[in-house]
């Protein structure tokens, strides 16, 4: 037991953090008991709903000293789940300049610039040498972690560009700061959504970016481990959302919060599924006459709603990166038809040869053939334009996109086929 308890307080706090996620309730308590200290950052690299359990587990002392040491941006997160009264007390033992920072970041939304940044910045002028620079550095003794430019301002404070560590310690002593410095690297407004911020700093291979506010000030500054904390949370809310689950829900929570969770998105499917079974019922002498029907109304709906799927999940991958825009929607739309219809002539073809060869029925291989055809191609326009319309009526396309496209898929297929059944079989 005291060699597990050396271990695990050895770990970085991301793994402990990684380690108390994977664990049942009865063992993450007692892995939380074993640890020496409790490091905010542990809080910080859990799930919501983990942290929250924990943070029951924890008094009021405990908790305040969890929030010290912490980087401005990193306590700003913690503090909104902490209790009011341990907030207080947190605020309270700062001094006045950190307490103005970190009400200048929680001012922000956390899904924006403002609220992604820290205000530890170390700004330098454009009118002195690199030598000052130097000697300015050295002053200070340290840097702020991931700390690779300075950030030129002038007598304002307003934001004039960055000054790679690489200039300085590589360039003349005599050179001036306006000379060194690179004015082509943008700065974010405050206001800037995550999303954008994430992209620029993977398009751009930032380290770090100052933020700047509606006049152009310095405010603040971001780097690139809390740009990789924004594109992994836009992946499982992505991933998480299809499914219809949060991606802060606690792996081993409680059976009942996790069955009502998840009631609600089997209610929404078990709708469109009788939407579906109600179209089949319109069919019923139909399928009487002709029970090999029933046999072959899978294939279509499946090959319908795989393709639409491919689709759609281009579409929003092209919409969260910015890559879709009303210049460009319809080329897309036109492209996805394309497509759809290629695939369905192909794979109309391949699916009648398989039912003509299963049954000797020639007609039943054309029904089949025109329905898989019509499918595909109504596949491919619900998938370009159901993340679109969405988004336009501000609608996580992740989220309800995949039920919307499937009960489409599943109903035009199923009417395709049975209705051409009828017309042409009996």
């Amino acid at each position: 037991m005291l060699q597990a308890k050396r271990i695990l307080n050895a770990l970085h706090p991301a793994e402990i953090g990684n380690l108390l996620e994977a664990l049942p309730h009865s063992q993450r308590i007692i892995v939380w008991n074993m640890l020496d200290e409790v490091d905010g950052e542990i809080l910080l690299n859990v799930g919501e709903e983990v942290r929250s359990g924990l943070i029951k587990l924890m008094d009021s002392e405990a908790l305040v000293a969890a929030t010290e040491g912490l980087e401005i941006d990193d306590l700003a997160d913690l503090l909104v789940d902490l209790p009011h009264t341990v907030t207080q007390q947190a605020l309270s033992s700062m001094d006045h300049q950190d307490r103005q920072r970190l009400e200048a970041v929680l001012s922000y939304d956390e899904n924006t610039a403002g609220g992604l940044m820290n205000t530890d910045t170390v700004t330098v002028r454009s009118d002195v040498t690199l030598d000052v620079v130097l000697r300015y550095l050295r002053t200070r003794g340290t840097l702020p972690d991931g700390t690779d430019s300075l950030f030129v301002v002038d007598r304002y404070g307003n934001y004039m560009g960055t000054l790679p560590l690489s200039k300085v310690l590589t360039s003349k002593p005599t050179k001036l700061v306006r000379d060194a410095l690179d004015d082509t690297v943008r700065a974010f407004e405050a206001n800037t959504d995550a999303s954008i911020v994430a992209r620029s700093f993977e398009d751009l291979d930032l380290v770090s970016a100052a933020v700047v506010d509606g006049h152009n000030r310095l405010i603040g500054r971001i780097t690139v481990d809390d740009v990789v904390d924004v594109i992994r949370e836009e992946a499982e809310h992505s991933v998480f959302s299809m499914a219809g689950l949060s991606e802060e829900a606690d792996l081993f929570g409680p059976v009942f919060t996790s069955a009502q969770r998840r009631t609600i998105w089997l209610g929404v499917n078990l709708l469109t599924a009788f939407l579906a079974a109600w179209v089949i019922s319109l069919f019923q002498l139909t399928l009487e006459k002709i029970i090999v029907l029933a046999i072959l109304i899978p294939v279509v709906a499946s090959m319908g709603g795989i393709a639409g799927s491919q689709t759609l999940t281009l579409v929003i991958r092209g919409l969260a990166l910015g890559q879709i825009g009303r210049s460009n929607s319809k080329l897309l739309l036109l492209k996805e038809l394309a497509v759809g219809v290629l695939n369905g002539i192909t794979w109309a073809v391949i699916v009648a040869l398989v039912v003509v060869l299963w049954f000797k029925d020639f007609r039943m291989g054309g029904v089949i053939a025109a329905a898989t055809m019509a499918n595909l191609i109504c596949a491919a326009l619900a998938g370009v334009s159901i993340p679109v319309i969405l988004r336009f009526l501000k609608i996580d396309p992740a989220l309800a996109g995949g039920v919307i496209l499937t009960t489409i898929t599943d109903v035009i297929g199923i009417f395709a086929f049975l209705g051409l059944a009828t017309w042409l079989l009996l």
